[in-house]
């Protein structure tokens, strides 16, 4: 009879391993967790939805929100790739007359300028890898997200198109 008990106790403390404290659990996040903002693996931004809606729709890409000067300075340089549902977001504080360049940008990308209605003014389509000619807004520039070069027009986002983050 002994060892059918020292059978049946090992049995009994597998299941109790199986049903530790957290093992049904492990995958969910705490509160603070899920409360926390997504951050973009390569430049330790915060990602936030950007949402462009217009005749062709509505599209949202998961944006690296560039704040300071120095992140805005930085924007996308030296990156190698850009998925089509990403982008980085400039948001102009105050708003100004925003001139953007390609310095040592390695990917083409479309820049869309945000007026102060949030709707786009102007987009620099398919803007050339390491250029460094000043691409304009039309006027004052509350934001400027940047996507794929060619996006875009592939996505038919143009003027007057609401842009929500």
């Amino acid at each position: 009879m002994k060892p059918a008990i020292k059978h049946l106790g090992f049995a009994a403390l597998a299941l109790i391993a199986g049903c530790s404290p957290g093992a049904a659990d492990a995958g969910t996040k705490t509160a603070a967790e899920a409360a926390a903002p997504a951050v973009h693996p390569v430049s330790g931004l915060q990602i936030v939805p950007v949402t462009v809606t217009g005749t062709s729709g509505r599209h949202v890409f998961r944006s690296e929100l560039a704040r300071t000067s120095a992140e805005q300075a930085k924007g996308l340089m030296f990156r190698t790739e850009l998925g089509d549902e990403e982008g980085m977001i400039f948001l102009r504080n105050p708003p100004d007359m925003a001139t953007f360049w390609m310095r040592n940008t390695v990917i083409p990308l479309d820049i869309i300028f945000v007026g102060l209605d949030r709707r786009v003014m102007n987009i620099a389509a398919n803007a050339v890898p390491y250029d460094e000619t000043p691409l304009p807004a039309a006027g004052p520039t509350l934001a400027v997200l940047e996507i794929n070069g060619g996006l875009a027009a592939r996505l038919g986002i143009k003027p007057g198109d609401k842009v929500e983050w």
